[in-house]
């Protein structure tokens, strides 16, 4: 199982962007897939959890709106989509398959003036 996230980069407050995790050697379809977040200093933040038929849930912190997930099993992809970022919002955002406990390496998000 490989998991590979993209999209990350240095934004100002009140930015967006739109992270990628591209999965391989799993079965795309059927998987349960988080995504995850790890800050300086703190724990990882489970944030986004994709069920196969796409429906998704939402932390406390990965507030809706703010953030949207959403998946394309024709391209074994999941999307975050976050907006108005915010300096608290910089950590490292990587993907996590549920069952398997497989994680990707992150895509690093840094939010600064």
């Amino acid at each position: 199982v490989q998991l590979v996230e993209s999209g990350g980069g240095l934004v100002r407050p009140g930015g967006s962007l739109r992270l990628s995790c591209v999965a391989s050697g799993v079965d795309f379809k059927s998987a349960t897939i988080s995504w995850v977040r790890l800050a300086p200093g703190t724990g990882p933040e489970s944030g986004s959890r994709l069920c196969p038929s796409g429906g998704a849930t939402f932390s406390t912190n990965f507030v809706r709106g703010r953030f949207t997930a959403s998946r394309d099993n024709d391209k074994n992809t999941l999307y975050l989509q976050v907006s108005y970022l915010q300096p608290e919002d910089t950590a490292l955002y990587y993907c996590s398959h549920d069952s398997l406990g497989n994680t990707g390496r992150g895509t690093q998000v840094t939010v600064t003036p």
